[in-house]
C-alpha cells in the first residue's frame, strides 16, 4: 500500500512569508528553502494513498465551516531547552488556530501529539545557539497582521521539499452588514 507525509497549515501571505523565509536563510537554516512558510494545523502525517479522498472530504467540511480572521503576529518565542526551534508568536489568532486544528485532528486525521498544539511561525530550527539567539533578538520587534483566507493540504516530496496540493478557503464570510441592495434599474 502506497503512502505520503502529508501536512495541514496556514500560508503566511507575501510580503510576510517572503520576509520571514529570508530571515529563516539568513541564518543557514538549512531547511529554509523546503518548507514554506506557515502556521502548521497538523503536523507532518503518515497516510495510505485510498485514505486521501476521506481526508480531502474531511478538510473541505471543516473549512466549509469556518470564516476568516485576522492573525497578528509579533515578537518571538522559543521551544527551547526542549527543542532548538525560535519561533515569531502569535498575539491575536490563537483561539482561531486551535479551534480549526483539533477539527482538522479528528476524523480520519485523528491522532495523538508529542506535544500541546501551539501556534506559532518557526524561524528558526536546530540550529548552533549563538545563531538562535541571534534569531530571536533579531525578530523580536517583528509585526504583521493579515486575514486568513483558509488553509492548505501539504504533501513531503521525497526531495525533502513541502509542496502545498489543495487549499481550503473558508466557506463562512466575515461577519458584518449583508451589501446595500441595488436599486433595480427602469427600463
Amino acid at each position: 500500500m502506497v503512502t505520503r507525509t502529508i501536512g495541514v497549515a496556514i500560508a503566511i501571505p507575501e510580503p510576510h512569508g517572503g520576509d520571514l523565509q529570508t530571515f529563516r536563510l539568513s541564518y543557514g537554516d538549512p531547511l529554509a528553502r523546503a518548507i514554506p512558510t506557515h502556521v502548521t494545523v497538523l503536523p507532518p502525517t503518515d497516510v495510505h494513498d485510498n485514505d486521501l479522498p476521506a481526508i480531502e472530504d474531511h478538510l473541505r467540511k471543516v473549512a466549509l465551516a469556518e470564516e476568516p480572521f485576522e492573525l497578528h503576529l509579533r515578537g518571538t518565542g522559543t521551544f527551547r531547552p526542549v527543542s532548538p526551534v525560535v519561533f515569531v508568536q502569535l498575539a491575536h489568532g490563537i483561539g482561531d488556530c486551535e479551534r480549526i486544528e483539533a477539527q482538522v485532528r479528528s476524523g480520519p486525521l485523528s491522532r495523538e501529539l508529542g506535544f500541546y498544539y501551539h501556534p506559532h511561525v518557526t524561524v528558526a530550527h536546530d540550529l548552533p545557539e549563538d545563531v538562535l539567539e541571534q534569531a530571536y533578538a533579531e525578530l523580536a520587534t517583528y509585526e504583521a497582521r493579515f486575514q486568513v483566507w483558509g488553509f492548505s493540504l501539504y504533501e513531503h516530496g521525497p526531495d525533502g521539499v513541502w509542496r502545498p496540493q489543495r487549499d481550503y478557503p473558508f466557506g463562512r464570510p466575515l461577519p458584518g452588514p449583508a451589501p446595500a441592495a441595488r436599486p433595480a434599474s427602469r427600463s
